[in-house]
């Protein structure tokens, strides 16, 4: 099992490119699969009477409510996306974008793009998701501010236009930055997977690393968590963010839960611990002098570590027999 993790840089270069960079090789030396920015044109995705979300007002407190105005700031021009992909490519990292727009799209794919990431705002964007569909590459679809029927209304737009059921994976996610622990509602990742027989797995907008390792145990396959070289920059996601250090921690024990899930299911002794049986159970001793033709009683035997001689489940069985030969004090008994 590998679970597919992808480093959310998004909109955290704040229309930096040397920022921009370094957020590729905070990804990469992270170990994330894929390093994820945002390509969208202002003019085609808000209106210029469009107001910022709540917590895009709280982040950024610039005394402008104006969506349009922070979007157009934020914008990552055309030429960064082919150095940013020379770069991910050299540094052993894949390069994503989420195109808000066709044309973005459009861009994405002429530039080889593997996948498609659709935001959670695009869900019900049923010209968009067509266009989508149209490129006939695999696609990972956020599902934040949906119900179930919206999200399955999604994925019949992408199934009628051209995308294979085995070519989806949906995202389970809360658009709130931070989200409440109290929202996460991660069994709502299962349900997906359950009613809708697709792939699945989690963005994260929580403080902290906990969830997204959470989700892995439950059956994620990709992951997707934002992240920042400095959780206090001004701009809207900094502060949901991870810096590369907890980026790098996330990496880590999603590995390592990758291993501790990945066994057989029998309930059997691993190898690792074969060793320490005779170490940590116990056997039959005697705990007195015991004499050759001397019966074995309650009194006179006990269980003691090491595990290397009769088990004391086989109490029973010996108690009324007869000692074979003399045993000292602490020997492990024989029958």
């Amino acid at each position: 099992m590998h679970t597919i993790i992808i480093a959310e840089a998004g909109v955290n270069h704040n229309g930096d490119f040397e920022l921009a960079k370094k957020l590729v090789l905070a990804a990469a030396e992270a170990g994330a699969d894929f390093v994820k920015f945002q390509t969208f044109k202002a003019d085609k995705i808000a209106s210029k009477s469009a107001k910022k979300a709540a917590y895009q007002e709280k982040n950024i407190n610039d005394g402008d409510d104006s969506q349009y105005a922070m979007l157009k700031k934020l914008e990552m021009p055309i030429e960064w996306h082919s150095q940013l992909i020379k770069l991910a490519n050299e540094n052993g990292i894949q390069f994503l974008s989420t195109g808000f727009d066709n044309e973005s799209v459009d861009l994405l794919d002429r530039l080889g793009t593997p996948l498609f990431k659709i935001p959670s705002g695009e869900i019900t964007n049923k010209p968009y998701l067509r266009h989508i569909a149209g490129k006939r590459k695999p696609v990972i679809m956020s599902t934040g501010m949906a119900n179930l029927k919206e999200v399955e209304a999604a994925i019949d737009v992408l199934l009628e236009n051209g995308i294979t059921k085995e070519d989806i994976t949906i995202l389970h996610c809360n658009t709130e930055y931070p989200t409440p622990m109290e929202d996460v509602n991660l069994k709502a990742m299962l349900t997906i997977r359950n009613e809708l027989n697709v792939k699945i797995g989690y963005s994260d907008h929580t403080q902290g690393i906990e969830v997204p390792i959470a989700a892995v145990a439950l059956g994620a396959v990709v992951i997707e968590k934002h992240f920042t070289l400095d959780s206090t920059l001004p701009g809207p996601d900094h502060k949901a963010s991870l810096e590369p250090d907890e980026l790098k921690a996330m990496v880590n024990a999603i590995r390592n839960i990758e291993k501790a899930i990945s066994g057989t299911g029998l309930k059997t002794p691993s190898q690792s611990e074969l060793k320490n049986i005779a170490v940590a159970r116990k056997s039959i001793l005697a705990a007195t002098k015991i004499k050759k033709g001397e019966i074995y009683t309650q009194d006179n035997i006990t269980a003691k570590r090491p595990g290397n001689g009769i088990s004391p489940m086989r109490w029973d069985e010996v108690i009324g027999c007869t000692a074979i030969r003399d045993f000292d004090f602490d020997e492990l008994i024989e029958l």
